[in-house]
């Protein structure tokens, strides 16, 4: 059976909406569309910014790397304070968004956690109803609908590419190279927070939403480039509320810790390539932190893998790159299953939420202002619990991760190193992280729970066995 949820997207750009056949036609008999948009109609000879990055495999950190003390020159521009806040700036004197995010109200909840509760009632305004599929993950790319290339080039912020010659470089007017298919960050018109903004890698190859190894990359260097822990990305899949198939993270500006960052976890695992995985503990999404790892791409190919994992098993999840990009959040999810199958309540439907990666990392944007009024920590925690996978489901889907993990690990030649770690049992004050609860799930995938090591390779059975191991005292302990 076909499951489909009438859905009412967020509007992201502002040539998001239906196009009537007399309007195409007219736009046909002028010079491109009419729209100076990022398509084949206009792009050709068109320029905007560049930020050229530069490739550090590096974590730095104020020791430098792995401890020695690295002084490197400052950029010629400071990334985000100077260029993303300008332009974003710059925009809204130009009356780009659709409504000014700093008047929406914000506060955060009494409770353990400190959820975030605004209320932004023009989000959900002007929207246009559409069919969205919820079971399947992977869709192709259809460019009849709304994508990036049809915004405007006043919404593109700036091209984001790494640089030639190694160094960090800011071109003011750079031409569109459409062969090598920039990527840019461009402007969300319809704003959570201040500086909220889109990472669009490869934009013109038209991709569909589903992570990749290169692109994934992509979102990290951006993230490790920015170096402010207040800007975080996120990345939400089909089925997980993305609400657009062309391929895009989200990412914006919040002067507080999510609640997911403050979540005690319980370590897993590292992998051999130095990467430690661990799970939350007393959050209401279960989900799996990565970080640490040899280099930046180590991390990144260990969280794209599991990614890749999930999206080829048809799991809807949503992913947060927090800390600079040293710290990533991957939350496997099945509201909108459950939404599409009637077993969400009435009373959480009308609150009109699609937890999203803000919502589930604890940010809840609200959209009524009774909700607003009445929001609690026992009310976000009861939507979220919605969000999360069962015990038993979870602990299938990640024998499918670590099987995924464990075979790029084993390509890569790693080693994994066998941990099973103490849980940090009560939230953190302010900064670090983790999550769990007890709430049942439909399976959108077949699997079993057994760990799966019947593969040659000693490294690979070796993290698959230390995972087994893991879980088995994990069992025993509780």
């Amino acid at each position: 059976m076909m499951l489909r949820i009438k859905r009412v997207p967020t509007v992201v750009s502002n040539y998001q909406k239906e196009e009537t056949e007399e309007a195409a036609a007219a736009a046909r008999r002028v010079s491109g569309c009419g729209r100076n948009c990022l398509n084949k109609c206009c792009i050709q000879g068109a320029k905007l910014p560049l930020y050229a990055f530069k490739r550090v495999n590096k974590f730095k950190t104020e020791m430098g790397v792995h401890g020695h003390e690295v002084r490197e020159p400052e950029p010629p521009v400071a990334f985000l304070d100077s260029l993303v806040l300008g332009e974003w700036e710059d925009r809204v004197q130009r009356g780009l968004f659709r409504y000014d995010v700093t008047a929406c109200e914000t506060r955060v909840i009494p409770g353990q956690y400190g959820f975030i509760a605004q209320l932004n009632e023009g989000r959900h305004l002007k929207k246009r109803p559409t069919e969205f599929r919820v079971d399947k993950v992977l869709q192709p790319f259809d460019g009849n609908k709304f994508n990036f290339t049809k915004v405007g080039q006043e919404e593109v912020l700036f091209q984001f590419e790494a640089s030639e010659d190694g160094e960090v470089q800011f071109h003011p007017s750079a031409p569109i190279d459409v062969e090598n298919s920039p990527s840019v960050v461009a402007i969300n018109v319809s704003p959570i927070e201040y500086g909220h903004v889109l990472l669009i890698p490869r934009v013109l190859e038209c991709l569909p939403q589903r992570i990749d190894r290169d692109s994934f990359l992509l979102a990290l260097y951006m993230a490790a480039e920015a170096g402010n822990p207040y800007f975080r990305l996120g990345y939400n899949s089909l089925g997980a509320f993305a609400t657009i198939n062309h391929l895009h993270f989200q990412a914006y500006y919040m002067a507080l810790p999510f609640p997911i960052e403050k979540a005690p976890t319980k370590k897993i695992i590292s992998t051999g390539s130095g990467v430690k995985i661990s799970e939350l503990l007393n959050y209401p999404v279960r989900g799996l932190v990565f970080e640490g790892g040899n280099s930046l791409e180590d991390l990144s190919n260990t969280v794209s893998d599991a990614c890749i994992c999930l999206q080829e098993n048809n799991i809807p999840y949503n992913v947060l790159i927090a800390d600079c990009g040293k710290r990533i959040f991957l939350l496997p999810q099945c509201y909108a299953e459950k939404q599409a199958l009637g077993e969400v309540s009435s009373e959480l439907l009308d609150t009109q939420v699609n937890p999203a990666v803000w919502e589930i990392s604890g940010h809840m944007v609200l959209k009524r202002k009774k909700d607003y009024e009445e929001a609690s920590e026992e009310n976000a925690w009861r939507l979220l619990a919605e969000v999360s996978l069962s015990e038993e489901r979870y602990q299938e889907v990640n024998a499918l991760i670590f099987e995924a993990i464990a075979r790029g690990d084993d390509a890569n030649g790693g080693v994994a190193e066998s941990v099973i770690g103490e849980a940090d049992a009560k939230p953190k004050s302010g900064g670090e992280v983790d999550a769990i609860n007890k709430n049942s799930c439909p399976a959108m995938v077949s699997g079993t729970p057994e760990c799966l090591v019947l593969h040659s390779g000693s490294r690979y059975c070796g993290l698959m066995i230390r995972y087994c191991f893991y879980k088995l005292a994990s069992a025993m302990t509780y």
